[in-house]
């Protein structure tokens, strides 16, 4: 009996861990294809929240790149004064959209 419940207990987990890796796999070709999605735009072009978003989290941030996408979020890219730089997106509220 205990061997049946060992069997039944490793081969559950096994479908679990199955189930994670494909559930990684999709989500990292959903990143990929969300990525390609945006559109280079003039800084200009960027909404006054999105801004005013960079502006309030990152201050001495300034803005060197900017990108749309069809459901008008949009990624900036921000030079940082440390000499370093990151990306961030948000939606046209200036609301931070996690990637």
């Amino acid at each position: 009996m205990k061997k049946l419940f060992v069997i039944a207990v490793v081969s559950f987990g096994s479908f679990t861990a199955f189930a994670q890796q494909v559930a990684t796999a999709a989500d990292v070709a959903t990143e990929i294809v969300s990525q390609e999605e945006f559109s280079e735009i003039e800084i200009s072009a960027l909404p006054e929240a999105v801004t005013k978003a960079v502006a309030t989290s990152f201050p001495s941030a300034s803005i060197s790149k900017a990108y749309v996408n069809k459901k008008e979020q949009y990624k900036v890219e921000v030079a940082l004064e440390d000499g370093t730089s990151a990306s961030f997106i948000a939606d046209k509220k200036g609301n931070w959209i996690e990637e």
